[in-house]
This record gives structure tokens, sequence and C-alpha cells, in this order.
């Protein structure tokens, strides 16, 4: 069965990261305007030891089952005697359990982002990048201050008050990481380039970040879920029957959407496949990658073809099997490829084939948006590589093949079990 969805028209001092940003070589008088003017937020020696410390411990990895298990009071036995879960609801041990996990893991997962914002060569020294690792620190500090054991109802329910505005402050953080890419292209690309082996490193350290902001997000996320009524099929934010079907033809909305209000047109798309399926997973992070994947072929369809010609479909195929490890989405369009050359390239976070003006105007944005239909057809550049990690953050990948001239297949791969654990790095 086909169905057609037609368009509608390391801790290093202030003074070292300073002085480090106005001598590097590849920085020329000219850009070095990209760089913070502002002093970084000033802590004490003692914050400090108290970052080293947590970020000297090991994170802890979760999967997708165990967020759900936990949701559901599998693992409240661990935790609580008898005596202790007859005197209260299931639920409101669940929400305490998960607090108290959150603030022993949270503090760790901060500190070891922090000292990577700090250990990242250039990068560490653009404004928007300070601004975020000074966020780390603020929301890391608050964490720190709060009661080391939540053990009853007024705690937990403070604790969610503050990872509410936690969450809500880091909400930019995405584009704000993005805005310093862009300003690190700026400042030294214009100049003598970066050069392959600190062009790498900063690639693998955004990796790092953006993969980690994921989980942490995830976290807090599923948290501040659970304390809400309940929502049929939803455990927290993983909803134990997402139809990819359902997702994808919101995602196509939402493109249609911004590709028609870029050129006045959008190609139609037609899905085929297991449009019945559903299994346990995140929507919103397969809503993400649906709809850069989605609005790339549109853009690329009406930019290869023409406004005025009648475009080809778009083809969406949904693929499963009872004995497939994996649910597999294809996304396929014939608007002319990418030539071979650029085919690592569309990787990175310092590559975007977007429009320097809409990159600007970004940029000046002093309220970004993470993503979604109110962000332009194609911005920072960031879409394809954050795509991945969310793709990879419960164990999928998502991977493209080009034929220059012609088309592009991009393949969505997500794991059907769950049981994967969060690939957190160092």
């Amino acid at each position: 069965m086909n169905t057609i969805i037609r368009n509608w028209s390391r801790q290093s001092t202030p003074g070292f990261r300073f002085i480090y940003a106005k001598t590097h070589p590849s920085i020329s008088p000219s850009a070095r305007r990209c760089f913070s003017s502002e002093p970084p937020l000033i802590i004490t020696k003692s914050e400090q030891q108290l970052i080293f410390d947590q970020a000297k411990q090991s994170q802890t990895s979760v999967s997708l089952q165990a967020l759900m298990r936990t949701g559901r009071g599998e693992y409240l036995h661990k935790t609580f005697a008898e005596e202790e879960r007859e005197k209260h609801a299931a639920t409101q041990l669940v929400l305490i359990q998960v607090a108290s996990f959150l603030r022993r893991e949270l503090p760790i997962r901060l500190a070891h982002r922090i000292q990577d914002l700090e250990a990242v060569p250039i990068l560490r020294d653009m404004e928007s990048v300070i601004a975020v690792r000074d966020l780390y620190i603020k929301s890391f500090l608050e964490i720190m201050s709060f009661d080391n054991k939540i053990q009853t109802a007024e705690q937990e329910a403070a604790f969610a008050l503050m990872l509410e505005n936690i969450y809500e402050r880091h909400s930019k953080v995405l584009v704000q990481m993005a805005r310093g890419a862009y300003e690190f292209r700026k400042a030294v690309r214009e100049e003598k380039g970066p050069g392959l082996e600190l062009e790498e490193e900063i690639h693998h350290f955004l990796d790092r970040f953006y993969l980690c902001r994921i989980g942490i997000r995830v976290l807090i996320g599923q948290y501040l879920a659970l304390r809400q009524p309940p929502v049929e099929n939803y455990v927290g934010i993983i909803c134990s029957k997402t139809s990819p079907y359902e997702i994808v033809k919101r995602a196509i909305d939402d493109s249609a959407f911004m590709c028609t209000r870029k050129y006045g047109d959008a190609p139609d798309v037609i899905i085929s496949g297991s449009l019945n399926l559903t299994f346990p997973y995140a929507p919103t992070h397969l809503h993400y990658i649906m709809l850069e994947l989605l609005k790339n072929s549109m853009r690329a369809t009406v930019e290869w073809h023409g406004i005025d010609s009648d475009f080809p479909d778009i083809k969406v195929v949904i693929a499963d099997g009872a004995e497939n490890e994996d649910v597999v989405i294809k996304v396929s369009d014939e608007g002319g490829g990418i030539p071979r050359s650029n085919t690592k390239k569309i990787w990175s976070y310092l590559f975007t084939t977007a429009d320097p003006s809409v990159q600007e105007g970004m940029v000046g944005t002093p309220q970004g948006i993470d993503h979604g239909r109110d962000a332009p057809l194609a911005g920072l550049g960031y879409g394809l590589p954050i795509s991945r990690s969310y793709a990879r953050y419960f164990g999928g990948d998502l991977s493209i093949m080009s034929m220059e001239g012609y088309g592009t297949d991009a393949f969505v791969y997500l794991a059907r079990l769950g049981n994967t654990k969060e690939p957190l790095p160092i």
C-alpha cells in the first residue's frame, strides 16, 4: 500500500583563555572580533575542584528499555524496602527514585562537558561557546547545591522545579553552539583555514557535545514527563507504540510548509512499506530526523528542477520484518545528488550550503530555535550530523548514498529492541 501526501500552497584560567584567542597564529586582527570581549564567569577554586572531582567519575549509560522499565516502577525493589513501598504511591516512589538518580548523575555529565568546553582549541574562545560553558557551570552549581539525598515528596517537587528551569534555560544551546561553529568558520576559515587536524578535532568535540546534550535532555525530559498526567501508550517521553508512518506524515507536513514558504511550492511525497508498524521509541527524536531529511530532499528537488517545473515525487519506504534487528526508513529524492567531494563534508558541523545571509541572520537572532517548522529551510549546517546523533543515541544510525546528477538516498536505522545503552563519550 502506498500513501501519497501532497503539499499545500581542561580547566584553564580566564586570562589564559583570552590570551590564547588573541594571539593564535591562525587569527588575523580583522577576525578577532568573533571572540568574546565579555569576561567569562568567575568561579572559586573550591567550585573548580568540585567540577574536577565530578568529572573524574564515570557517567552511567541508560537504554530506552531501562527508561521505560524505570518509569513503570519495575526497579523499585532495588531502591525501596517493601514497607516503604506500601506507605507511598508507586508513582511518587518512581519519581523519588528517578530524581535521586539525576541528582547523582547530572553533575557528573555536566562536569564532563564543562571540561570539554574548556579544552577545545579556538572554539572555546568564541562568544557563543563561552556563554554555553557559563550556562553549564551555573546549572552544575545549582544542582550540586541541592540536598544530597531526595527522600520526601517535597524534596522531589522542589528538585523537579529546579530541573524544569534548567531544561528551559538550556533549550537554545543547540543554536548557540551552531553559532559558535559559525563564528569559528568566520574567524579561521576566512584567514588560513583551520587545517585538517584542527577541523577534525573540532568535529569530534561537537559530536561528543551534541550526543551528550541529547542524553542530558532525555534524562531530564523523561523525568519531567513522568510527573505529568499519564498519556496512553507513553512512559514519559517514550511511546511504546510509535508509528513511523504517522511521524513521517507530520514531518512531511512541516517540511512542505517550510518549502512552500521559501519557494512557493513543494514536491509530493509517496510513503510505502510497513505503514501499520509500531515499536517503542521517542517520537520527538524520529520527527527531528525525518524533518531534516525531508526538508533537505524538498529543497534539493526544487532547486535542481527549478521552481516552475513538475517535481518528481520524493519516496519514503518503511521497512520492517519479524527477524529484522532494525526498523529502516529510506528517503529517496531526485534532487541532483551530492558531489563525491562533498560526501564527507555533509557530516561536518563546519560545512553548510545555506545562503550566507541566512546564516548571518540566525547568528544575529537573540532567541534561536532548536528545530521546527519556524526555522529556515537551510541554516547553520548542523542538521544532518545532529540527526545522526539522534539516531545513534538509542543504538541506530543514519547513512547517505548519493548519485551526483540524479539524487540521494538516506537510510535511517532504528534499533527495535531498545536495549542499546547510550554511547556516552568520556
